[in-house]
């Protein structure tokens, strides 16, 4: 449970940061809050097997990993 709530609470401050205009959405700080917090949540729901959960989490980790990646090679320009 408490893994849970780590990294619930990494997806939920990038949102609620983001929301209040503290941080962007396309920023390094929110994708890594995002990557991190649903990449936990996705080996916790592995480890549960809790399928739905996975996919959701799993398929968020990744976006936000691309999402990552992509601004990586663009700051490179």
């Amino acid at each position: 449970m408490f893994i849970q709530i780590i990294g619930s609470s990494l997806v939920l401050l990038a949102f609620i940061l983001s929301q209040y205009q503290l941080i962007d959405a396309n920023s390094r700080r929110y994708l890594w809050l995002n990557f991190l917090g649903s990449t936990i949540l996705a080996g916790d729901a592995l480890v549960l097997n809790q399928w739905g959960f996975l996919a959701l989490e799993g398929v968020w980790a990744i976006v936000s990993l691309l999402s990552l990646i992509k601004l990586a090679i663009n700051s490179k320009r």
